[in-house]
């Protein structure tokens, strides 16, 4: 079968590889049909993060696809649907699962996940390839429904839960909070945070940002696109994000939190030296989370927030590409293509 391989900063090519089979009762060999870009995927292929360093390895790691086979264990009406594919390896039966730890699953390598290298938890093939092996395939796949269009849901697997955890647990908590969200290097997670909270109902959403386009699209999805470099302190928010990945975008979200309220940074912060306004946080009593998405244990309250119709990723895609074009597209991606299979 063929697999997209990620070698090198700015080089992927297919290549021929073994295809995988079942291997336990509760696996499922699924094909992929439409993937899309992480927003660490862009940054890797340019070489701007360690992953650039780590190849080959197969790519690819969001993505909706049809379910061919299934083991003994797996529910077998399952076979011929369209499944998202939640990108983290997670049994859904140990202790950390079932509270919710879906990216810390005790049952695998800590880290295990689709298009990653072997060097962060093993080796478990990528979505772009014309097949993958999905273990534990009763909690790690998703059925769709036939009201929403596959295209629409690539990202379920990992960058929609991702915007979802900074946003939604808190807008249950504090319905109608208003929300800042600052922008710059999650692009589709920053997004997808504004469009979910606006969904939820927030009073107002205020992105900051550089980019001119991204702004706009942010205005389209609901929010108040604030145009230059994040000021030191935006206001007083109840709920902030960092999708930064910049330090003065940090305090910036970190000084803007209002008395009680929460922030969390999507960011990765690959030095140690990145200092924290600690003395502004304590004055204000800052709820601080940094981590890794749950992806599994979100996606379904996503999935249900775009079957409702009132959240609609797709406007968040950049450009649509033929899979057998995909190796040269990602050459130099645009923030959010969407590979669809012929």
């Amino acid at each position: 079968m063929e697999q997209l391989t990620f070698i090198e900063p700015h080089r992927l090519e297919w290549r021929e590889v073994s295809e995988p089979a079942l291997q336990a009762a509760d696996d499922a060999l699924v094909r992929p049909v439409a993937v899309t870009t992480c927003d660490l995927d862009g940054p890797t292929i340019r070489g701007m993060t360690p992953l650039a360093m780590m190849g080959p390895y197969a790519f690819g790691h969001e993505c909706i696809a049809e379910v061919t086979a299934v083991g003994d264990r797996v529910d077998a009406a399952m076979v011929g649907r369209l499944v998202s594919v939640s990108f983290q390896i997670c049994c859904g039966t140990c202790a950390r699962c079932r509270a919710g730890l879906t990216g810390s699953c005790t049952a695998v390598p800590p880290r295990s996940m689709f298009g990653f290298p072997h060097a962060l938890g093993g080796e478990w093939g990528g979505a772009l390839s014309d097949c993958v092996r999905v273990p534990f395939a009763n909690h790690m796949l998703v059925p769709l429904s036939a009201d929403v269009a596959p295209e629409a849901l690539a990202s379920l697997s990992d960058n929609l839960p991702d915007g979802w955890r900074t946003v939604g647990p808190h807008l249950r908590a504090h319905p109608g909070a208003e929300v800042l969200v600052v922008a710059g290097s999650g692009h589709s997670i920053a997004l997808y945070a504004a469009a979910i909270a606006h969904a939820l109902g927030a009073a107002r959403v205020d992105f900051i940002d550089t980019d001119p386009a991204r702004l706009a699209l942010a205005e389209r999805l609901g929010a108040h696109p604030i145009e230059g470099p994040p000021p030191r302190r935006a206001g007083h928010y109840p709920i902030t994000v960092d999708a930064s990945a910049d330090p003065d975008g940090l305090g910036c979200a970190l000084r803007s939190v209002a008395p009680g309220g929460v922030c969390t940074s999507i960011g990765i912060y690959y030095s140690d030296a990145v200092a924290l306004p600690l003395l502004d946080m304590y004055g204000t009593g800052v709820r601080f989370h940094t981590g890794r998405a749950n992806a599994r244990a979100d996606m379904p309250e996503v999935l249900a927030l775009v079957q409702s119709g009132r959240l609609r990723p797709e406007l968040v895609t950049s450009e649509r590409v033929a899979w057998s074009d995909a190796a040269e597209a990602l050459a130099d991606p645009s923030m959010k293509p969407l590979f669809v299979r012929d």
